[in-house]
């Protein structure tokens, strides 16, 4: 498909709890309110999934304010969410929007999943026989091992992974298998962008008041029934999941219902893992060209006059 070159693609990214989600409501009504149907797409891996709601902050449908909403619980927690699945989607999404007249805008945290399709982001060759080796040695070596190994083959994407997510590592390992260079957890050298018209936003808030909203957020999860969402997920399968069992919140939440740990522990936990998930997040983002950073407090109509 052709690119529509009156349709603008915007791009929301920034931390967890920056105020994304509020932030492109405003902006899509802003440019409803010029005439331009604006409607947003999700680029949060976590809130494809189906059910899992309070645990990713997704905003309920009631609060949508009648804005068309795409991606948004289009997986459910027995299936594994790849960004080589998730991009053909996303930007499929995007080309129906512009064909519609509309703007897109993309929000979302998950930094590879925008990366995909924002820039000309292509993805290395599977191996199933590969891949099936190397998770047969995560489960009887572990993933310190496994990243062990990352390091000494490719110390630049293992800089720039979480060490603890197998599949991440996992994925690493099987592309360097195959003779090739992972796109591992970077940006291309020199990005270029997919939809000449794009402009991407990065909301950005002080440390120490970033720290404290997202304790209190993670505080509020469990206050609002974390236990109970991850219970019913349970009885879907979520343990099954591949990549919903091990999300932020989640997988502390299925320990304290096993008994493995406290609820304040896995409240400390979450925390834990939501501040340094969010100092990824902002390290990701920094690297894109031309972004432009702004309060989650800023007026949308001064964005739109820029």
């Amino acid at each position: 498909m052709s690119e529509n070159t009156s349709s603008r693609l915007w791009v929301v990214v920034g931390a967890t709890g920056t105020g994304k989600s509020d932030f492109a409501l405003d902006l899509a009504e802003a440019l409803r309110a010029d005439g331009n149907n604006a409607e947003i797409v999700n680029s949060d891996a976590m809130q494809l999934y189906r059910g899992m709601d309070i645990g990713t902050a997704k905003l309920p449908i009631s609060e949508r304010r009648g804005i068309p909403h795409h991606l948004f619980d289009v997986r459910d927690v027995t299936q594994e969410a790849a960004v080589a699945w998730y991009q053909p989607l996303a930007r499929t999404a995007i080309e129906d929007i512009h064909a519609r007249g509309g703007d897109a805008i993309l929000v979302g945290g998950s930094g590879l999943y925008v990366s995909s399709v924002v820039f000309d982001f292509q993805f290395p060759p599977r191996d199933p026989v590969v891949r099936e080796r190397l998770e047969r040695e995560l489960e009887e070596h572990g993933t310190a091992a496994l990243f062990a190994r990352l390091q000494e083959q490719d110390p630049l994407t293992a800089a720039r992974i979480d060490q603890k997510n197998g599949r991440r590592v996992v994925r690493a390992l099987e592309v360097l298998a195959q003779g090739s260079k992972t796109h591992g957890a970077a940006l291309p050298n020199a990005p270029k962008l997919w939809r000449e018209s794009t402009r991407i936003i990065g909301l950005h808030a002080e440390r120490s008041e970033l720290v404290e909203r997202l304790d209190r957020r993670v505080e509020r999860m469990w206050e609002q029934g974390m236990l109970a969402e991850v219970q019913m997920l349970q009885a879907q399968g979520l343990e099954q999941g591949v990549t919903a069992s091990r999300a932020i919140g989640y997988a502390q939440a299925l320990a304290q219902l096993t008994g493995e740990k406290s609820e304040s522990d896995a409240v400390a936990e979450t925390q834990a893992l939501t501040r340094r998930y969010a100092r990824r997040q902002v390290s990701w983002f920094k690297r894109y060209p031309a972004i432009e950073w702004a309060s989650p407090m800023s007026d949308v109509r001064d964005i739109l006059a820029g």
